[in-house]
């Protein structure tokens, strides 16, 4: 990537990608950013897979409609995928939009590309594949979106924890981060990237609690942690969100559709927080939301008594690996 004058750039306004859910698109003004890589950092079982995956659907949306009118590739390198979960997103976020889904054979999946990594090499071996995929490609609608689930499991045995090792982690982290900026840069792409988290261990230096954005310390599940790779990956990376989750739950009542028993339950869903821990564009902010059958839903908006949405689509596992890019970009 090729250093450029700020004088001989014209200023410019990103396009940015709904999230569906109108709480936290205001706590993003708007969306995920294109020409820019945005990391999602969270715990396991937190949503940053659940907001992932309506993200790929949500790129499919026409740009009036707060998408990018383009498909999404998911790099997933944690096993295995859930398949499941993007079906049922898939059968709301297809009854939801019926203008754009006009044939209800039209499948939302058939724009999510899926493309499984197992290590870092084999990450910069797809890499080098996406430039000739977006250009070659004759789907209906072009990449706009590019997902990394997770940065921090391809790391997780690659290296030890010795000097000459670190260096080479911190060097990969600035190859993987620069692709996807010039990637994102080149084409108008939105780049979302999952990032883990460990517990927080104080140490003798006092780097452990250094302070990185806008929240001191990062809670969830009612313990400190902080996120994984540390400060060289946080250098990395334009934004970060933190997904955390509380052990509160949320309870309320919940009719059954059958009119006959008129039986009703009591819902328990996790509550979730979303916060800004830093950005070159937005102020600190967060909002509380909870994952419905549904999606991800602000707490402001719940539709607590929406129903599960049915339907005769099956997804299709897009299996790409290296040569299936070349092969769908040629269809």
């Amino acid at each position: 990537m090729k250093p450029r004058s700020l004088l001989s750039q014209s200023p410019t306004t990103s396009l940015k990608l709904t999230t569906g859910c109108e709480t936290l698109d205001a706590c993003l003004h708007g969306g995920f950013p294109c020409d820019s890589l945005t990391e999602n950092v969270a715990e396991s079982g937190c949503g940053k897979k659940q907001l992932c995956l309506q993200l790929s659907l949500c790129a499919q949306l026409p740009i009036s409609n707060g998408g990018l009118d383009g498909s999404a590739l998911y790099l997933h390198s944690e096993f295995p995928f859930p398949f499941r979960r993007l079906h049922q997103l898939s059968r709301s976020f297809h009854l939801s939009n019926p203008s754009i889904y006009a044939d209800h054979n039209d499948n939302p999946c058939d724009h999510v590309f899926i493309q499984n990594v197992h290590n870092v090499d084999h990450l910069f071996d797809v890499m080098s594949k996406i430039e000739s995929f977006v250009k070659n490609s004759k789907t209906r609608l072009p990449l706009k979106l590019i997902v990394l689930d997770s940065v921090a499991a391809l790391f997780r045995s690659e290296f030890e924890n010795t000097p000459s090792d670190l260096r080479k982690r911190a060097s990969c982290f600035f190859k993987i981060s620069g692709k996807l900026k010039q990637l994102a840069n080149k084409f108008g792409l939105a780049v979302v990237i999952t990032n883990q988290v460990t517990d927080f261990v104080e140490s003798s230096d006092g780097l452990s609690g250094l302070r990185i954005g806008n929240l001191r310390c990062l809670y969830s599940s009612g313990r400190r942690v902080v996120p994984a790779l540390g400060l060289a990956w946080a250098n990395c990376v334009n934004s970060r969100v933190f997904i955390s989750r509380s052990d509160d739950s949320i309870c309320q009542e919940r009719r059954e559709d059958d009119e006959r028993s008129g039986s009703s339950y009591v819902s328990r869903r996790a509550r979730r927080r979303f916060d800004i821990v830093f950005s070159p564009y937005l102020p600190a902010s967060s909002c509380e939301f909870v994952i419905t059958g549904e999606g991800i839903c602000g707490r402001d908006a719940e539709k607590m008594d929406s129903t599960f949405l049915e339907s005769g689509m099956v997804v299709r596992e897009h299996q790409i690996d290296t040569r299936s890019l070349d092969k769908i970009a040629s269809t």
